[in-house]
């Protein structure tokens, strides 16, 4: 009786599992199509679903196989090639619909330029949130059409840090007319405020996002360098809530992406929320704070970048930052185009509003602070004695663009009188404008302490007295204090 029992029992296991089987195999599509160039199909491009990657094949042909919950389809743009666009949207990507069968195809075209040597620039939180505000982000556009006309022989495309708007989704095609301005493919990353928060989890909150820009995850080539984009908000699902942090899906499709680039490359990591703030990691504390402004998890995407020579592009902090983690491993934070929240022109650590620009020739990189109404050279603010309440008898330097290979010193009348100090602390010009609280409207706007503020006490408070910086490329900047 018990062998009959147990035989029927392995019976039905066995029809759950080939009725499970069938089921399983039914409900994988193969996502199909090829990518070609004038005509030729093109090999070795990687294509991807956000799941999983493949090449293509000698005659430019790729399938991959899906449970059917992929959106999208696309391509890593590869080195010497363009999309079309959709003004500043690249065309590397294609909507999927499950419900037919159907071929998948992209057509790339040569780069006319010799992208070996090419430029982006970097913007972060815009964060606008009405059309007011988008019409002083013009004057932004502007300055950078301005300076985009000095490479025009160059290969120029732009990297979008997040925060496009300030929770008003409705102003992206408002926004785009403005971006559009610049025509140069724009890559872009789904910011904290870019996020849908009507959601009940993570996966809902970048719809809307995708909806308009495409996929949240993805990456391209431009000459030696790989650029990684990924969404590092994770929505709690209550409220406005996130914290920084990537998920498995994005560590398992990342684990692929980086298998076709080969170790010591030079690849660009694009996110929106900071990896890290400091050099050494610090004790963690489960706070809105913490949790909120760099990756929880930041240490297993240092580890993934290890084997690269890797730049992580970051913005959200409304601050400039520069953190060296070792000599393979960089970190920019960008400060805000939208300065204090539209309300100034300045950033609360005294970065005035602008953006990053970046020169890649080869696997060099060289960058610099674009601020933005300022010319070029324009790469800190000087103050004479008496600006600042925390040291009123020094001459003040605030160095948006720092890090520990620049140089900053002090002269009295024309005689070079040594290094300034650094200090921890409150950008002048910063403090008087959040001090305006009828200006400012926001209560909770206020200055933030930097690490990029220099002080020294003249020794002749009379003698004619000025600043010098010296980039960590070796380029001299000075600036004269009047008093």
């Amino acid at each position: 009786m018990r062998t009959n029992k147990l035989h029927f029992f392995l019976l039905l296991l066995m029809c759950f599992c080939l009725n499970f089987s069938v089921q399983a195999e039914a409900s994988i599509h193969i996502i199909k199509g090829k990518v070609t160039c004038e005509g030729k199909g093109i090999q070795g491009i990687m294509v991807t679903d956000g799941r999983i990657c493949v090449q293509t094949d000698a005659s430019g042909k790729y399938n991959i196989p899906t449970l059917g919950d992929s959106r999208f389809v696309y391509i890593c743009t590869p080195s010497g090639y363009l999309t079309d666009r959709k003004g500043t949207i690249p065309s590397f990507y294609l909507p999927i619909d499950h419900s037919k069968k159907q071929n998948y195809n992209f057509n790339l075209k040569k780069n006319p330029k010799d992208d070996a040597s090419h430029v982006f620039v970097t913007q972060s939180d815009i964060q606008v949130t009405s059309r007011d505000e988008l019409a002083i982000y013009q004057y932004v556009v502007d300055d950078c059409k301005q300076l985009l006309s000095s490479y025009a022989t160059t290969d120029v495309f732009g990297i979008d840090c997040g925060d496009i708007v300030g929770d008003h989704q409705e102003l992206y095609p408002d926004y785009l007319k403005r971006a559009d301005q610049l025509d140069i493919p724009i890559y872009r990353v789904v910011g904290n405020h870019d996020m849908n928060y009507d959601g009940r989890t993570h996966e809902t909150s970048y719809k809307t996002f995708e909806d308009t820009f495409g996929p949240s995850y993805y990456s391209f080539n431009k000459g030696n360098a790989h650029y990684i984009v990924v969404d590092n908000n994770f929505f709690i699902g209550r409220d406005y809530f996130y914290m920084g942090y990537l998920d498995e899906k994005t560590f398992a499709w990342l684990d692929q992406d980086l298998s076709y680039v080969p170790k010591g490359s030079l690849v660009f990591f694009i996110m929106h929320i900071p990896s890290r703030q400091t050099e050494k990691q610090e004790a963690f504390l489960y706070n809105y704070d913490m949790i909120g402004n760099q990756m929880v998890n930041a240490g297993a995407l240092h580890q993934i970048l290890k084997p690269y020579k890797a730049h992580l592009i970051t913005g959200h902090t409304h601050y400039n930052l520069n953190v060296v983690f070792n000599e393979n491993l960089m970190e920019h934070n960008t400060a805000a185009v939208c300065g204090t929240w539209w309300k100034a022109d300045v950033c609360l650590d005294g970065t005035p509003r602008g953006y990053g620009v970046y020169e890649v020739n080869g696997n060099d990189v060289k960058w610099y602070y674009k601020s933005s109404g300022y010319p070029k050279e324009h790469q800190f603010r000087s103050y004479p004695a008496g600006a600042s309440k925390e040291h009123p008898s020094d001459i003040i330097a605030n160095v948006w663009n720092w890090d520990k290979l620049w140089k900053v010193e002090w002269l009295e009348d024309g005689q070079l009188m040594g290094s300034m100090t650094q200090y921890t602390g409150l950008d002048p010009y910063a403090s008087v404008v959040c001090s305006d609280r009828e200006k400012m409207v926001y209560t909770w706007i206020t200055p933030r302490p930097t690490q990029h503020i220099f002080r020294a006490t003249p020794k002749n408070k009379d003698a004619r007295i000025a600043v010098k910086v010296t980039d960590r490329f070796g380029k001299e900047y000075i600036q004269t204090i009047n008093p």
